[in-house]
Protein backbone atom coordinates (compact mmCIF):
# COMPACT_ATOMS: atom_id res chain seq x y z
CA UNK A 1 0.00 0.00 0.00
CA UNK A 2 1.30 3.39 -0.96
CA UNK A 3 2.01 5.94 2.14
CA UNK A 4 -0.23 8.89 2.35
CA UNK A 5 1.84 11.85 2.40
CA UNK A 6 2.10 14.35 4.88
CA UNK A 7 0.91 16.91 2.45
CA UNK A 8 -2.16 15.01 1.34
CA UNK A 9 -2.85 14.55 5.61
CA UNK A 10 -3.22 18.55 6.02
CA UNK A 11 -4.77 18.82 3.07
CA UNK A 12 -7.19 16.72 3.86
CA UNK A 13 -7.70 18.26 7.60
CA UNK A 14 -8.03 21.93 6.10
CA UNK A 15 -10.65 20.92 3.78
CA UNK A 16 -12.46 18.74 6.29
CA UNK A 17 -12.32 22.18 8.83
CA UNK A 18 -13.20 24.52 5.67
CA UNK A 19 -16.50 22.28 5.20
CA UNK A 20 -17.01 21.87 9.43
CA UNK A 21 -17.22 25.87 9.29
CA UNK A 22 -19.71 26.18 6.37
CA UNK A 23 -21.35 23.66 7.94
CA UNK A 24 -22.16 26.21 10.82
CA UNK A 25 -25.70 28.30 10.81
CA UNK A 26 -25.16 31.68 10.98
CA UNK A 27 -25.71 33.30 14.78
CA UNK A 28 -28.75 35.13 14.33
CA UNK A 29 -29.49 39.03 14.08
CA UNK A 30 -32.33 40.02 16.41
CA UNK A 31 -33.65 43.66 16.35
CA UNK A 32 -33.32 45.11 20.03
CA UNK A 33 -33.57 48.27 19.43
CA UNK A 34 -35.72 50.35 22.04
CA UNK A 35 -36.33 53.92 22.29
CA UNK A 36 -34.94 55.98 24.68
CA UNK A 37 -38.00 56.79 27.27
CA UNK A 38 -41.20 56.21 28.00
CA UNK A 39 -43.75 58.23 25.75
CA UNK A 40 -46.33 58.73 28.16
CA UNK A 41 -45.49 60.62 31.31
CA UNK A 42 -45.62 57.64 34.35
CA UNK A 43 -46.24 60.48 37.11
CA UNK A 44 -49.33 60.73 39.58
CA UNK A 45 -49.37 64.01 40.52
CA UNK A 46 -49.16 67.83 39.71
CA UNK A 47 -47.78 70.79 41.55
CA UNK A 48 -49.77 73.84 41.61
CA UNK A 49 -48.64 75.16 38.07
CA UNK A 50 -49.71 71.98 37.02
CA UNK A 51 -46.43 70.23 36.19
CA UNK A 52 -45.91 66.06 36.73
CA UNK A 53 -43.92 65.76 40.44
CA UNK A 54 -42.33 62.77 40.77
CA UNK A 55 -43.17 60.10 43.35
CA UNK A 56 -41.26 57.02 44.49
CA UNK A 57 -38.40 55.44 42.10
CA UNK A 58 -39.41 52.42 40.83
CA UNK A 59 -36.41 50.51 39.16
CA UNK A 60 -36.22 47.21 37.45
CA UNK A 61 -34.89 45.60 41.15
CA UNK A 62 -38.25 47.02 42.79
CA UNK A 63 -40.68 44.89 40.07
CA UNK A 64 -39.60 41.87 42.27
CA UNK A 65 -41.82 43.12 45.32
CA UNK A 66 -43.95 45.99 43.07
CA UNK A 67 -47.35 44.71 45.33
CA UNK A 68 -45.66 46.00 48.41
CA UNK A 69 -45.95 49.28 47.50
CA UNK A 70 -49.84 49.32 48.78
CA UNK A 71 -48.46 48.91 52.42
CA UNK A 72 -50.97 46.21 52.53
CA UNK A 73 -49.36 43.34 54.97
CA UNK A 74 -52.64 40.90 53.99
CA UNK A 75 -51.67 41.34 50.85
CA UNK A 76 -47.89 40.90 51.41
CA UNK A 77 -48.91 37.65 52.84
CA UNK A 78 -51.15 36.27 50.31
CA UNK A 79 -48.82 37.04 47.58
CA UNK A 80 -46.64 35.09 49.60
CA UNK A 81 -49.03 32.27 50.12
CA UNK A 82 -49.44 31.97 46.26
CA UNK A 83 -45.64 31.78 44.81
CA UNK A 84 -45.44 28.90 47.68
CA UNK A 85 -49.13 27.41 46.57
CA UNK A 86 -50.03 28.02 43.49
CA UNK A 87 -50.37 25.04 41.61
CA UNK A 88 -50.09 26.49 37.90
CA UNK A 89 -46.78 27.89 39.37
CA UNK A 90 -45.77 24.70 41.08
CA UNK A 91 -46.34 23.01 37.10
CA UNK A 92 -43.88 25.27 35.68
CA UNK A 93 -41.34 24.58 37.96
CA UNK A 94 -41.79 21.13 37.86
CA UNK A 95 -41.17 21.24 33.64
CA UNK A 96 -38.06 23.40 34.34
CA UNK A 97 -36.72 20.78 37.26
CA UNK A 98 -37.14 18.34 33.99
CA UNK A 99 -35.83 20.34 31.41
CA UNK A 100 -32.42 20.67 33.13
CA UNK A 101 -32.30 16.83 33.75
CA UNK A 102 -32.96 16.38 29.95
CA UNK A 103 -30.25 18.80 29.61
CA UNK A 104 -27.06 16.46 29.00
CA UNK A 105 -29.21 14.21 26.68
CA UNK A 106 -28.55 16.49 24.04
CA UNK A 107 -24.74 16.30 24.23
CA UNK A 108 -24.57 12.49 24.85
CA UNK A 109 -25.27 11.76 21.62
CA UNK A 110 -22.14 12.83 20.79
CA UNK A 111 -19.96 11.05 23.45
CA UNK A 112 -18.19 7.55 23.08
CA UNK A 113 -21.16 4.71 23.62
CA UNK A 114 -19.65 1.53 24.86
CA UNK A 115 -22.20 -1.63 24.47
CA UNK A 116 -21.91 -5.26 24.74
CA UNK A 117 -23.63 -8.66 23.70
CA UNK A 118 -24.05 -11.90 24.01
CA UNK A 119 -25.43 -14.43 21.47
CA UNK A 120 -25.24 -18.50 19.83
CA UNK A 121 -25.14 -18.70 16.16
CA UNK A 122 -24.54 -21.55 14.08
CA UNK A 123 -22.71 -21.31 10.27
CA UNK A 124 -23.75 -20.74 6.93
CA UNK A 125 -23.42 -24.92 6.63
CA UNK A 126 -25.27 -25.71 9.78
CA UNK A 127 -21.86 -27.55 10.99
CA UNK A 128 -20.73 -26.05 14.05
CA UNK A 129 -22.44 -23.68 16.48
CA UNK A 130 -21.05 -20.83 17.66
CA UNK A 131 -20.97 -18.59 21.33
CA UNK A 132 -19.98 -15.07 20.22
CA UNK A 133 -19.23 -12.06 23.06
CA UNK A 134 -18.68 -8.65 22.11
CA UNK A 135 -18.00 -5.16 23.32
CA UNK A 136 -18.81 -2.70 20.94
CA UNK A 137 -17.52 0.79 21.28
CA UNK A 138 -19.31 3.78 18.64
CA UNK A 139 -18.45 7.72 18.96
CA UNK A 140 -20.52 10.00 16.43
CA UNK A 141 -18.07 12.97 16.12
CA UNK A 142 -21.05 15.50 15.51
CA UNK A 143 -19.00 17.30 13.16
CA UNK A 144 -19.67 20.06 10.87
CA UNK A 145 -21.64 21.85 13.90
CA UNK A 146 -23.84 18.54 14.69
CA UNK A 147 -22.70 18.82 18.15
CA UNK A 148 -23.33 23.04 18.62
CA UNK A 149 -26.33 22.85 17.09
CA UNK A 150 -28.11 20.10 19.34
CA UNK A 151 -26.83 22.11 22.29
CA UNK A 152 -28.44 25.50 21.37
CA UNK A 153 -31.53 23.05 21.15
CA UNK A 154 -31.75 21.99 24.19
CA UNK A 155 -30.44 25.55 25.83
CA UNK A 156 -33.30 27.11 23.86
CA UNK A 157 -35.80 24.77 25.16
CA UNK A 158 -34.55 25.59 28.77
CA UNK A 159 -34.80 29.32 27.77
CA UNK A 160 -38.57 28.72 26.78
CA UNK A 161 -39.06 27.10 30.05
CA UNK A 162 -37.41 29.14 32.01
CA UNK A 163 -39.68 31.95 30.10
CA UNK A 164 -43.10 30.49 30.88
CA UNK A 165 -41.50 30.12 34.74
CA UNK A 166 -41.68 33.90 34.84
CA UNK A 167 -44.80 34.22 32.70
CA UNK A 168 -46.26 31.98 35.35
CA UNK A 169 -44.62 34.14 38.09
CA UNK A 170 -45.98 37.60 36.44
CA UNK A 171 -49.48 36.51 35.98
CA UNK A 172 -49.92 35.31 39.55
CA UNK A 173 -48.82 38.02 41.75
CA UNK A 174 -51.48 40.65 39.13
CA UNK A 175 -54.08 38.17 39.71
CA UNK A 176 -53.73 38.10 43.50
CA UNK A 177 -53.29 41.78 43.94
CA UNK A 178 -56.31 42.38 41.12
CA UNK A 179 -58.32 39.57 43.04
CA UNK A 180 -57.54 41.31 46.86
CA UNK A 181 -58.63 44.79 45.41
CA UNK A 182 -61.84 43.25 43.63
CA UNK A 183 -62.97 42.31 47.24
CA UNK A 184 -61.68 45.25 48.84
CA UNK A 185 -63.20 47.51 46.72
CA UNK A 186 -66.71 45.31 46.78
CA UNK A 187 -66.47 45.97 50.80
CA UNK A 188 -66.14 49.43 50.80
CA UNK A 189 -68.95 50.42 48.02
CA UNK A 190 -71.08 47.94 50.42
CA UNK A 191 -70.52 50.65 53.12
CA UNK A 192 -71.79 53.42 50.53
CA UNK A 193 -74.63 51.18 49.04
CA UNK A 194 -75.85 50.80 52.52
CA UNK A 195 -75.96 54.57 53.69
CA UNK A 196 -77.92 55.37 50.14
CA UNK A 197 -80.10 52.88 50.51
CA UNK A 198 -80.65 54.49 53.83
CA UNK A 199 -80.88 57.77 52.30
CA UNK A 200 -83.33 56.69 49.74
CA UNK A 201 -85.54 55.23 52.33
CA UNK A 202 -85.38 58.08 54.13
CA UNK A 203 -86.40 59.80 50.83
CA UNK A 204 -89.76 57.62 50.29
CA UNK A 205 -90.89 58.57 53.78
CA UNK A 206 -90.70 62.41 53.44
CA UNK A 207 -92.46 62.02 50.11
CA UNK A 208 -94.94 60.04 51.37
CA UNK A 209 -95.61 63.27 54.21
CA UNK A 210 -95.08 65.69 51.49
CA UNK A 211 -98.08 63.46 49.23
CA UNK A 212 -100.34 63.60 52.12
CA UNK A 213 -99.47 67.93 52.92
CA UNK A 214 -100.23 67.73 48.99
CA UNK A 215 -96.98 69.10 48.64
CA UNK A 216 -95.69 66.29 46.13
CA UNK A 217 -97.19 64.19 43.71
CA UNK A 218 -97.95 60.50 44.10
CA UNK A 219 -95.76 60.37 40.89
CA UNK A 220 -92.76 61.66 42.90
CA UNK A 221 -92.89 58.87 45.67
CA UNK A 222 -93.79 56.05 42.83
CA UNK A 223 -90.05 57.29 41.24
CA UNK A 224 -88.44 57.42 44.53
CA UNK A 225 -89.81 53.99 45.32
CA UNK A 226 -88.10 53.02 42.27
CA UNK A 227 -85.14 54.04 43.04
CA UNK A 228 -85.02 52.93 46.35
CA UNK A 229 -85.50 49.26 44.67
CA UNK A 230 -82.21 50.20 41.68
CA UNK A 231 -80.32 51.39 44.75
CA UNK A 232 -81.13 48.02 46.52
CA UNK A 233 -80.87 46.02 43.51
CA UNK A 234 -77.20 47.04 43.02
CA UNK A 235 -76.10 44.61 46.20
CA UNK A 236 -76.97 41.91 44.58
CA UNK A 237 -74.29 42.57 41.65
CA UNK A 238 -72.18 43.89 44.00
CA UNK A 239 -72.64 40.62 46.14
CA UNK A 240 -71.98 38.31 43.04
CA UNK A 241 -68.82 40.50 41.73
CA UNK A 242 -67.39 40.23 45.56
CA UNK A 243 -67.86 36.55 45.47
CA UNK A 244 -66.58 35.74 41.74
CA UNK A 245 -63.09 37.52 43.44
CA UNK A 246 -62.80 35.51 46.38
CA UNK A 247 -63.38 32.28 44.84
CA UNK A 248 -60.73 32.95 42.25
CA UNK A 249 -58.31 34.57 45.24
CA UNK A 250 -58.75 30.64 46.53
CA UNK A 251 -57.76 28.91 43.90
CA UNK A 252 -54.85 31.07 42.93
CA UNK A 253 -53.67 30.33 46.70
CA UNK A 254 -54.39 26.33 46.08
CA UNK A 255 -57.43 26.92 48.69
CA UNK A 256 -60.29 24.75 47.97
CA UNK A 257 -62.92 27.44 49.75
CA UNK A 258 -62.25 31.13 49.77
CA UNK A 259 -61.27 32.81 53.49
CA UNK A 260 -64.85 33.58 55.42
CA UNK A 261 -63.61 37.37 55.68
CA UNK A 262 -63.42 37.68 51.99
CA UNK A 263 -67.32 37.17 51.67
CA UNK A 264 -67.84 39.50 54.51
CA UNK A 265 -70.31 42.42 53.72
CA UNK A 266 -69.21 45.71 55.96
CA UNK A 267 -65.67 46.96 55.50
CA UNK A 268 -66.13 50.64 54.99
CA UNK A 269 -62.38 50.71 55.15
CA UNK A 270 -61.42 52.43 51.97
CA UNK A 271 -58.56 50.48 50.20
CA UNK A 272 -55.19 52.17 51.00
CA UNK A 273 -54.03 53.77 48.04
CA UNK A 274 -50.43 53.08 45.70
CA UNK A 275 -48.13 55.68 46.11
CA UNK A 276 -46.72 57.99 43.06
CA UNK A 277 -45.16 56.53 40.83
CA UNK A 278 -41.58 57.68 39.23
CA UNK A 279 -40.88 55.21 37.09
CA UNK A 280 -37.16 54.81 36.12
CA UNK A 281 -37.79 51.42 34.52
CA UNK A 282 -36.78 51.51 30.25
CA UNK A 283 -38.48 50.36 27.35
CA UNK A 284 -34.98 48.27 26.59
CA UNK A 285 -35.60 46.72 29.95
CA UNK A 286 -38.22 44.77 28.86
CA UNK A 287 -35.74 42.27 26.89
CA UNK A 288 -34.97 40.93 30.28
CA UNK A 289 -38.35 41.37 32.69
CA UNK A 290 -40.99 40.44 30.01
CA UNK A 291 -41.70 36.74 29.54
CA UNK A 292 -43.21 36.62 26.20
CA UNK A 293 -39.89 38.41 24.90
CA UNK A 294 -37.87 36.25 26.50
CA UNK A 295 -40.50 33.34 25.02
CA UNK A 296 -39.91 34.67 21.84
CA UNK A 297 -35.54 34.69 22.13
CA UNK A 298 -35.87 31.02 22.92
CA UNK A 299 -38.08 30.23 19.59
CA UNK A 300 -34.86 32.21 17.98
CA UNK A 301 -32.78 29.60 19.58
CA UNK A 302 -34.80 27.19 18.49
CA UNK A 303 -34.85 27.96 15.37
CA UNK A 304 -30.92 28.66 15.09
CA UNK A 305 -30.31 25.05 16.20
CA UNK A 306 -32.55 23.45 13.94
CA UNK A 307 -30.79 25.10 10.73
CA UNK A 308 -27.69 24.19 12.01
CA UNK A 309 -29.05 20.26 12.35
CA UNK A 310 -30.28 20.29 8.82
CA UNK A 311 -26.98 21.93 7.67
CA UNK A 312 -24.61 19.76 8.58
CA UNK A 313 -26.90 16.44 7.70
CA UNK A 314 -25.81 18.49 3.90
CA UNK A 315 -22.57 16.82 4.95
CA UNK A 316 -21.30 13.40 5.32
CA UNK A 317 -21.35 11.81 8.63
CA UNK A 318 -18.03 10.60 10.37
CA UNK A 319 -18.11 8.20 13.44
CA UNK A 320 -15.49 6.26 15.03
CA UNK A 321 -16.42 2.66 15.91
CA UNK A 322 -14.51 -0.65 17.22
CA UNK A 323 -15.79 -4.23 18.19
CA UNK A 324 -13.42 -6.85 20.19
CA UNK A 325 -15.28 -10.18 19.17
CA UNK A 326 -14.87 -13.54 20.94
CA UNK A 327 -16.15 -16.49 19.26
CA UNK A 328 -16.12 -19.76 20.75
CA UNK A 329 -16.82 -23.28 18.78
CA UNK A 330 -19.48 -24.75 20.60
CA UNK A 331 -19.16 -27.56 18.13
CA UNK A 332 -15.74 -28.61 17.78
CA UNK A 333 -16.93 -30.07 14.37
CA UNK A 334 -13.75 -27.65 12.94
CA UNK A 335 -10.23 -27.10 13.41
CA UNK A 336 -11.20 -23.89 14.57
CA UNK A 337 -12.40 -23.52 18.62
CA UNK A 338 -11.81 -19.74 19.89
CA UNK A 339 -10.76 -16.66 18.25
CA UNK A 340 -10.43 -12.76 19.55
CA UNK A 341 -11.07 -10.47 16.68
CA UNK A 342 -10.48 -6.69 17.03
CA UNK A 343 -12.27 -4.25 15.02
CA UNK A 344 -11.02 -0.51 14.52
CA UNK A 345 -12.46 1.47 11.66
CA UNK A 346 -14.60 5.20 10.20
CA UNK A 347 -17.78 5.19 10.05
CA UNK A 348 -19.13 7.77 6.96
CA UNK A 349 -22.42 8.26 5.88
CA UNK A 350 -22.10 10.32 3.13
CA UNK A 351 -25.63 12.02 2.06
CA UNK A 352 -26.32 11.07 -2.27
CA UNK A 353 -29.89 9.80 -3.28
CA UNK A 354 -31.64 11.94 -0.59
CA UNK A 355 -29.57 15.11 -0.28
CA UNK A 356 -32.28 16.99 -2.08
CA UNK A 357 -34.16 16.53 0.43
CA UNK A 358 -32.05 17.32 3.14
CA UNK A 359 -31.13 20.25 0.88
CA UNK A 360 -35.39 21.17 1.27
CA UNK A 361 -34.88 20.95 4.65
CA UNK A 362 -32.41 23.03 5.72
CA UNK A 363 -33.52 25.90 3.04
CA UNK A 364 -37.17 25.51 5.28
CA UNK A 365 -35.19 25.87 9.06
CA UNK A 366 -33.45 29.25 7.43
CA UNK A 367 -36.77 30.44 6.57
CA UNK A 368 -38.12 29.29 10.03
CA UNK A 369 -35.68 31.36 11.58
CA UNK A 370 -36.40 34.44 9.52
CA UNK A 371 -39.94 33.96 10.64
CA UNK A 372 -38.66 33.35 14.94
CA UNK A 373 -36.79 36.90 14.18
CA UNK A 374 -39.46 38.48 13.29
CA UNK A 375 -41.46 37.06 15.70
CA UNK A 376 -39.31 38.55 18.04
CA UNK A 377 -38.99 41.68 17.00
CA UNK A 378 -42.66 41.85 17.04
CA UNK A 379 -42.88 41.00 20.72
CA UNK A 380 -40.65 43.57 21.48
CA UNK A 381 -42.73 46.02 19.83
CA UNK A 382 -45.90 44.75 21.90
CA UNK A 383 -44.48 44.85 24.68
CA UNK A 384 -43.33 48.52 24.31
CA UNK A 385 -47.05 48.69 23.61
CA UNK A 386 -48.56 47.64 26.21
CA UNK A 387 -46.45 49.54 29.02
CA UNK A 388 -47.30 52.77 26.60
CA UNK A 389 -51.64 51.56 26.87
CA UNK A 390 -50.81 51.21 30.61
CA UNK A 391 -49.19 54.30 31.50
CA UNK A 392 -52.18 56.13 29.32
CA UNK A 393 -54.92 54.34 31.33
CA UNK A 394 -53.35 54.93 34.49
CA UNK A 395 -52.81 58.69 33.43
CA UNK A 396 -56.35 58.62 32.67
CA UNK A 397 -57.75 56.92 35.86
CA UNK A 398 -55.88 60.03 37.88
CA UNK A 399 -57.44 62.98 35.82
CA UNK A 400 -60.82 61.08 36.61
CA UNK A 401 -60.06 60.71 39.99
CA UNK A 402 -58.59 64.56 40.31
CA UNK A 403 -61.98 65.94 38.46
CA UNK A 404 -64.39 63.20 40.88
CA UNK A 405 -62.55 64.86 44.14
CA UNK A 406 -63.28 68.47 42.70
CA UNK A 407 -66.43 67.59 42.56
CA UNK A 408 -66.61 66.34 45.64
CA UNK A 409 -65.40 69.68 47.61
CA UNK A 410 -68.30 71.41 45.43
CA UNK A 411 -71.24 68.92 46.51
CA UNK A 412 -69.65 69.33 50.02
CA UNK A 413 -69.55 73.09 50.18
CA UNK A 414 -72.95 73.06 48.62
CA UNK A 415 -74.18 70.81 50.92
CA UNK A 416 -72.49 72.80 54.15
CA UNK A 417 -75.18 75.76 52.59
CA UNK A 418 -78.14 73.42 52.99
CA UNK A 419 -77.39 72.93 56.39
CA UNK A 420 -76.67 75.96 57.54
CA UNK A 421 -80.15 76.94 56.16
CA UNK A 422 -81.31 74.09 58.29
CA UNK A 423 -80.22 75.33 61.36
CA UNK A 424 -81.65 78.47 61.02
CA UNK A 425 -84.79 77.29 59.75
CA UNK A 426 -84.97 78.45 56.30
CA UNK A 427 -84.52 75.10 55.19
CA UNK A 428 -85.88 71.49 55.38
CA UNK A 429 -84.38 68.23 56.05
CA UNK A 430 -85.88 67.35 52.28
CA UNK A 431 -83.92 70.04 50.46
CA UNK A 432 -80.71 68.72 51.58
CA UNK A 433 -81.55 64.84 50.37
CA UNK A 434 -80.41 65.50 46.75
CA UNK A 435 -77.50 67.22 48.14
CA UNK A 436 -76.40 63.81 49.87
CA UNK A 437 -77.09 61.23 47.60
CA UNK A 438 -75.34 63.54 44.74
CA UNK A 439 -72.18 63.17 47.62
CA UNK A 440 -73.20 59.43 48.30
CA UNK A 441 -72.65 58.80 44.30
CA UNK A 442 -69.95 60.72 43.74
CA UNK A 443 -68.58 58.80 46.69
CA UNK A 444 -69.15 56.13 45.10
CA UNK A 445 -67.39 57.25 41.28
CA UNK A 446 -64.57 58.12 43.63
CA UNK A 447 -64.53 54.75 44.93
CA UNK A 448 -64.67 53.19 41.42
CA UNK A 449 -62.33 55.86 39.76
CA UNK A 450 -59.58 54.79 42.85
CA UNK A 451 -60.13 50.64 41.99
CA UNK A 452 -60.12 51.28 38.34
CA UNK A 453 -56.36 53.49 39.01
CA UNK A 454 -55.31 50.72 41.37
CA UNK A 455 -56.23 47.88 39.03
CA UNK A 456 -54.14 50.10 35.92
CA UNK A 457 -50.89 49.89 38.57
CA UNK A 458 -51.68 46.42 38.49
CA UNK A 459 -51.97 46.52 34.45
CA UNK A 460 -48.71 48.16 34.64
CA UNK A 461 -46.75 46.45 36.91
CA UNK A 462 -47.47 43.24 34.42
CA UNK A 463 -46.73 44.57 31.13
CA UNK A 464 -43.41 45.80 32.53
CA UNK A 465 -42.75 41.75 33.58
CA UNK A 466 -42.87 42.57 37.32
CA UNK A 467 -42.46 39.02 39.60
CA UNK A 468 -40.32 37.86 42.04
CA UNK A 469 -37.87 35.48 40.02
CA UNK A 470 -38.32 31.69 42.05
CA UNK A 471 -35.25 30.46 43.37
CA UNK A 472 -34.79 28.05 40.54
CA UNK A 473 -34.31 30.94 38.06
CA UNK A 474 -32.04 33.44 40.73
CA UNK A 475 -29.40 31.07 40.09
CA UNK A 476 -28.93 31.45 37.11
CA UNK A 477 -29.78 34.87 36.50
CA UNK A 478 -27.05 36.79 35.30
CA UNK A 479 -25.94 40.20 37.11
CA UNK A 480 -27.72 43.42 35.49
CA UNK A 481 -24.41 45.08 34.46
CA UNK A 482 -23.76 41.74 32.49
CA UNK A 483 -26.90 41.13 30.68
CA UNK A 484 -26.65 42.45 27.14
CA UNK A 485 -29.48 44.84 26.25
Amino acid sequence: MKATSPSRIVLSLALLTVLTGCAFAPEPTVDRSAPAQWTQQPTDRTDRAGEPTPGAKLTVADLQTWWSRWNDAELNALVDQALAQNLDLAQALGRLKQQRLLMGVASAAYQPEVSGGIRTLQDVAAVDSYFHASIDVAWDLGLFGAREASQRSAHAELLNVQASVRAASVALVADVVHRYLDIRMAQYQYGLFAERVALDERTVQLLKVRREQRLDTTEAVHQATLQLSQSRAQFIALKESQTRAAHALAVLLGRSQPDPKWLADGNVQRPSQHPALDLQVLPADLLRTRPDIQTAEAAVERAAGALGLSRSALYPRFALSGSLLFSYNLTQNRRTTADHMPLVGPVIDIPLFDWGRRRSQADADEAALDVAIMGYRQSVLEGIADVETALAGLSAQRKRLDLLQSTQTLIAERDAVLARRQQLGLASEFSRLSEQRAALQNRSEMAVAQGAQALAYVALYKALGGAPLPAELQAAEPPAEGRQP
